[in-house]
């Protein structure tokens, strides 16, 4: 379990996962076990104020193969460009890592505990930096979801998301950070709904609805009594308000609802859309954004819906294409041209067998086209296989 400690109470043998607080330069090259008094007199040194340790990584006799802590001290942190390659291991650790968090998070508001909320903060950080090294991993990961992992990938997804959409719009590194936490804790509330009214796989009674809606209250209460910043709880108490007024929970409209909690609906509504779920398969990105559009502007702002569609691209990165030689592939980057984005092809249609992947530009092969966006679903294609074995490797 991921817990915060001030740098005075830091141990030899605690496990390090993670800088929380700091003045200065400092930043950790490895996570791993403190193996020494000098490395925590070095900490300190250097203003670390707080770190997040992995309470069941502590180290015994038992177990000596953890690696090392291993900081860098002298250099600042800086955030350079990385290919797709390079960026995905980061990233994937970095999911699995956020679902955990969501799982530690939702545990903590069912049972009343306390959970030290420093924790998706920092962790939320990382995400932001990982999109400015290369957006595409992140956004790839939130592709492959694993339909009875809604709960904990949903809010995971919505954060990566909004941030793209925060960075697509030239906001401060700051606004970035705070929309990020937002969307990861903005349905933390859902736990606190029956799950036979949270599953339920049909409509909902009136009465269902209801207590359904009460989940963004029950999350705003359970934040406020964590001292998270307001803003960051106007934003989350926003994310289902609607223009006309017709939204919960407080029924705001027009200027009422903050900029922030427009952009966290949008991001929202496009991950429940297109996720797949036990109950119901997922929409595709164009069908999906044909609905955001439908809903503007009596319900969404209808410019940050048009700029949201522009940074996801006509063909988000991850989603599927048929292409006009009857093969599918997996859109891996935008280009130029909206319609010609870069692909990884995989999978024949005619023959119905796997392919060796190949890279193809669609902007700079003008022998091959888009014929429509496709779902894994329609053609029983096991995408997250493909993306583990011929993708993230």
């Amino acid at each position: 379990m991921l817990k915060k400690v001030s740098i005075e109470h830091l141990k030899v043998d605690m496990y390090v996962h993670e800088i929380a607080e700091h003045k200065g330069t400092i930043s950790i090259k490895t996570k791993g076990r403190v193996t020494s008094q000098g490395i925590i007199d070095a900490l300190k040194k250097k203003g670390v104020k707080s770190v997040i340790i992995d309470t069941e990584k502590a180290f015994s006799k038992d177990n000596n193969t953890q690696s090392a802590l291993d900081v860098d001290i002298d250099s600042a942190k800086r955030v350079k460009a990385t290919s797709l390659v390079d960026e995905l291991t980061r990233a994937t650790e970095l999911h699995r890592e956020g679902k955990q968090i969501q799982a530690d998070l939702l545990d903590s508001v069912a049972n009343q505990t306390s959970l030290d909320i420093d924790i998706p903060k920092v962790f939320t950080q990382k995400l932001v930096a990982s999109i400015h090294r290369n957006p595409n991993a992140l956004l790839c990961l939130t592709k492959m979801q694993e339909k009875d992992d809604y709960l904990l990938e949903h809010s995971l997804n919505v954060a990566i998301i909004l941030a793209n959409f925060a960075k697509y719009l030239g906001l401060s590194e700051q606004k970035i950070d705070e929309l990020a936490h937002a969307a990861f804790l903005h349905d933390i509330g859902k736990i606190k709904v029956e799950d036979a009214i949270l599953h339920k796989p049909g409509r909902l009674t009136p009465e269902e609805m209801e207590e359904m809606k009460r989940h963004v209250e029950y999350g705003v209460d359970y934040l406020r009594g964590e001292s998270i910043p307001e803003n960051l709880i106007t934003i989350v108490g926003e994310h289902h308000e609607r223009l006309d007024g017709l939204g919960y929970p407080y029924g705001k409209k027009g200027d009422e609802i903050s900029t922030e909690g427009r952009m966290l609906a949008i991001a929202d509504m496009y991950d429940a859309l297109t996720a797949e779920r036990v109950y119901k398969p997922g929409l595709s990105s164009q069908k999906t954004f044909s609905i955001l559009l439908a809903d503007a502007p009596s319900r969404l702002d209808v410019t940050l819906v048009q700029r949201f569609i522009q940074c996801m691209g006509v063909y988000p990165v991850g989603s599927l294409v048929l292409l006009s030689n009857e093969r599918i592939a997996m859109v891996m980057d935008q280009t130029a041209s909206p319609l010609k984005p870069r692909v990884k092809v995989f999978y024949s249609v005619r023959n119905n067998h796997f392919l060796p992947p190949k890279d193809i530009d669609l902007n700079s092969d003008n022998s091959l086209s888009v014929t429509k966006a496709v779902l894994a679903n329609d053609y029983n294609i096991d995408v997250k296989g493909f993306f583990e074995r011929s993708v993230a490797v």
